[in-house]
């Protein structure tokens, strides 16, 4: 038995890449460790290749093939984005092309404005790509608002006074507009920020689909809004240009802001994530004075 992964896999998916890529070597462990997404780098026949596993009720490897299977055309021919080479959405596991590229997070990419225009002009090719009449749902605001509510009966370390903020807030929103998004519903990538995006020479590449799904387009500005772009215009401007446009709509900004600061401060919360936890936390102050 070729224990290529390990033990870092189940047996299942270990040897479903095996079947499908022939012999494989492990290269190194890139997995996060806050959830149970293994994220292995491996060769097998001299190419390289990521390989993305995770338990039976998780999502993201899920999605991660989906996204993979509805970007441009044009992103997988100039390797943009790692094409999928083996996937098996029952046993939750995807083996895609892996990319050359240093990652832009933690680097001086992460404020080089013309990162952010590659990143705005790549956004919106995605972002123009037609939805699946099955991946989309006109109910949009109301499935997002009612998601947002379930989170805050989970365990988290949201103020008690913030949480009655947050309800009425969202609340207030429900009856201003209609169930369906004013805005566009594209697909997103929905983790649009430095830490997925790679830089070789002077390009810029696109990883990590785990949280693709339809979504208003804005919602892809929400975590460069409160990250890299705070304090540095410049690099909003540089995005905003590469778009072409700013798909924040003023009537839903703020409440999506606060959905997905409560998302962030709960889910940090539960893998155990303090810095990021604390980020949402921020995030939410912030978001409720935007409203």
């Amino acid at each position: 038995m070729n224990h290529w992964d390990r033990g870092l896999l189940g047996s299942d998916q270990a040897a479903f890449i095996v079947e499908q890529c022939a012999s494989v070597v492990l290269i190194e462990d890139l997995s996060w460790g806050l959830t149970d997404t293994r994220v292995l780098h491996a060769e097998a026949g001299g190419r390289e290749m990521i390989v993305k596993a995770a338990g039976r009720r998780n999502k993201h490897i899920g999605r991660e093939i989906t996204g993979r299977q509805h970007v441009p055309v044009a992103f997988l021919d100039r390797g943009t984005v790692g094409a999928v080479l083996a996937a098996d959405r029952e046993l939750n596991v995807v083996a895609v092309e892996y990319l050359q590229g240093d990652l832009v997070e933690g680097t001086e990419a992460e404020y080089d404005p013309e990162v952010h225009r590659q990143a705005g002009a790549l956004l919106a090719k995605i972002h123009e790509e037609p939805v699946p009449a099955d991946m989309d749902y006109p109910d949009y605001e109301s499935r997002m608002t009612a998601k947002t509510l379930t989170l805050l009966d989970r365990d988290h370390r949201i103020s008690a006074s913030t949480v009655d903020t947050v309800r009425r807030v969202l609340a207030d929103s429900a009856r201003r507009t209609t169930p369906t998004a004013p805005g566009r519903r594209v697909l997103t990538h929905g983790d649009w920020q430095p830490r997925n995006w790679l830089i070789a020479g002077a390009t810029l590449r696109i990883i990590d689909f785990g949280r693709f799904d339809v979504r208003s387009a804005e919602s892809d500005l929400g975590r460069l809004a409160v990250q890299q772009w705070r304090g540095r215009p410049d690099l909003e401007q540089a995005f905003l240009e590469g778009y072409g446009s700013d798909p924040r709509d003023p009537r839903t900004w703020a409440v999506n802001q606060i959905r997905e600061a409560v998302g962030t401060a709960v889910w940090a919360r539960e893998v155990g994530d303090h810095a990021f936890e604390q980020q949402g936390h921020r995030m939410l102050a912030e978001a409720l004075d935007l409203y």
